[in-house]
């Protein structure tokens, strides 16, 4: 049986500038999500872990855990060792593989579910690994998953038309991770760092472009109808302006 891959490399190139992710349908009918990486692809589950696998019977080790620190009748001794350090970072590398592919596609909700996850695996390593050494491992990348959980967060609230809600989103993002390099002594090192930089350039192109007041928006929307000949439109708009001033 011929298990060389090259023909489905050849027919999807790699492209070292962006990610390069798609959706296919299983042997099994389901969708997977595929990842191009330069020697070759990641195939992934959209949901659970991304590898398919129930670790200890459970949907992620996270929630194996998770369990364990409600059921241990002395929390003190629940410890997380080098070699339960090891398997948790492999579980946050699949799923950083995975939301990075969910958010080429776009899909936003799903990204901020893993990014959620990896935020929770961090904070579970924070308070139950047995040395410092090995939660920095963790914890060095959280000014990124942050970002990346913010970043989605807004965008999603922008396509729900909640502009309020990804402003306060990105500002509360920017807060955490400033909040983060001040504990960990990197706040003078660089004046701003790459994670908080992405998030203000998000919030202000959405200070930017969001509407004054309600009736600004209308006054936008009433100028986008009339420039489109949509005068029913435009004269509802105008009713609503009007209705507005005598409020």
């Amino acid at each position: 049986m011929d298990k060389d891959i090259r023909p489905l490399l050849k027919e999807w190139h790699y492209d070292a500038s962006g990610i390069s992710a798609r959706w296919i349908k299983g042997l099994d009918q389901q969708p997977k999500v595929q990842l191009r990486l330069d020697l070759g692809l990641f195939q992934m589950e959209m949901d659970g872990r991304p590898d398919g696998t129930t670790p200890r019977g459970y949907p992620s080790l996270l929630d194996y855990y998770h369990l364990l620190e409600n059921t241990t009748p002395d929390i003190s001794s629940l410890s997380l060792d080098e070699t339960s350090c090891s398997e948790l970072q492999q579980e946050a590398v699949q799923y950083y593989y995975r939301y990075m592919s969910l958010y080429s596609l776009r899909e936003l909700t799903r990204v901020i579910r893993d990014t959620q996850h990896n935020l929770d695996l961090f904070d579970l390593v924070s308070r139950r690994a047995s040395d410092e050494d090995l939660i920095w491992q963790f914890l060095q990348f959280y000014p990124d998953v942050r970002m990346m959980h913010a970043r989605a967060r807004a965008e999603k609230s922008l396509e729900d038309d909640q502009t309020d809600k990804a402003i306060e989103v990105l500002e509360q993002g920017l807060h955490d991770i400033k909040k983060f390099w001040g504990e960990y002594g990197e706040a003078e090192a660089v004046e701003i760092s790459q994670e908080e930089e992405i998030l203000s350039d998000l919030l202000h192109d959405i200070q930017h472009k969001k509407p004054k007041s309600k009736t600004g928006k209308l006054r936008k929307e009433l100028a986008y109808a009339i420039s489109s000949e949509d005068y029913e439109k435009a004269a509802l708009l105008r009713d609503k302006l009007n209705e507005l001033k005598h409020d």
